[in-house]
């Protein structure tokens, strides 16, 4: 049997070289940060997108590629409130491509770095000898806006659990052209203390499963609360696309019930906050729908599923 991407993730976090004074969050959370000197440090996320799996060169326009690659380490950047400095790409183009290509791919990472104020300083490009398709693999540099980073970990028992924007549908066309909640998570962060915080990228069940593991609680999510996107409504179960379709690349963060209730009262801006649920010390993730309470199964997608 195939190791799922959790599994994969556990497996070198556990073997990892004891984290010496530098490393001050290591393998496990949407970003590492290394310590750079006194009072400095920079945090640190690298993505792969590959052709057939993340996108549909067919369909997809090569500016758009060239943005949602840059756009979903800028994510891991929102995950933990991080104001993202700069972007190093890597690409591996198929025989095919020429400058007309490199160009428009080009134009779609610039734009979205431009979008966030940070630069695109370099990487690297190869070209497949033979057959191979189009990957992009982006690392981002960020620093820590309001003291330390939001992690998964800091969940507590009593908290609240909210979600920005709406969830499900993005596989239509949303993933392509979607913005990475830097601004929100960073104006959140600074307006209430937030326990923990993931962005989802696998699906609400999936990555709720990851922050609750994480932290070493449990949870119980409301589904007539869930935000469900327009796209998702034209499902066949609209609650189920929004719980497992995944690459919303929204916000899950918890919050204490007095610091949700603030944040709420509060919060003026276009992108919508959501309470879903609050978190439980079960260890169960659990969803309360149709009057009945039910186990709520990881469903998202894993990377290293087939």
């Amino acid at each position: 049997m195939n190791p799922t991407e959790d599994e994969i993730i556990r497996f070198f976090a556990g073997r990892a070289e004891p984290s010496s004074a530098s490393v001050m969050i290591g393998i496990g959370d949407d970003m590492a940060q290394v310590r750079l000197g006194r009072g400095s440090s920079v945090l640190i996320t690298t993505d792969m997108l590959l052709a057939g799996v993340h996108f549909d060169i067919s369909r997809a326009t090569l500016d758009q590629i060239g943005y949602k690659a840059v756009c979903v380490s800028l994510s891991d950047c929102a995950a933990m409130a991080v104001r993202p400095m700069a972007v190093v790409a890597a690409v591996a183009i198929p025989v095919s491509f020429g400058d007309v290509e490199l160009k428009q791919l080009h134009g779609g990472l610039t734009r979205a770095t431009a979008a966030f104020g940070c630069s695109l300083v370099g990487g690297d490009i190869t070209r497949w000898k033979r057959s191979g398709s189009l990957v992009l693999c982006t690392t981002a540099l960020g620093r820590p806006v309001v003291g330390k980073p939001v992690m998964r970990s800091g969940a507590r028992p009593g908290d609240r659990i909210c979600v920005t924007g709406a969830l499900g549908g993005s596989r239509r066309s949303r993933h392509l052209e979607f913005t990475p909640r830097v601004a929100e998570a960073v104006n959140i962060a600074c307006k209430v203390p937030v326990h923990a915080m993931i962005d989802i990228s696998d699906g609400l069940s999936t990555d709720l499963t990851r922050l609750c593991r994480h932290s070493g609680v449990g949870a119980v999510v409301e589904a007539e609360a869930i935000p469900v996107s327009a796209d998702a409504s034209d499902t066949r179960d609209p609650i189920s696309a929004a719980l497992n379709d995944g690459e919303d690349f929204e916000l899950l963060f918890t919050l204490s019930s007095r610091s949700c209730a603030k944040l709420l009262a509060r919060w003026t801006e276009p992108t919508p906050i959501t309470e879903i649920g609050r978190i439980t010390d079960t260890g169960k993730i659990r969803l309360r729908r149709s009057g009945g309470v039910y186990d709520l199964p990881a469903g998202g997608y894993d990377h290293m599923s087939r």
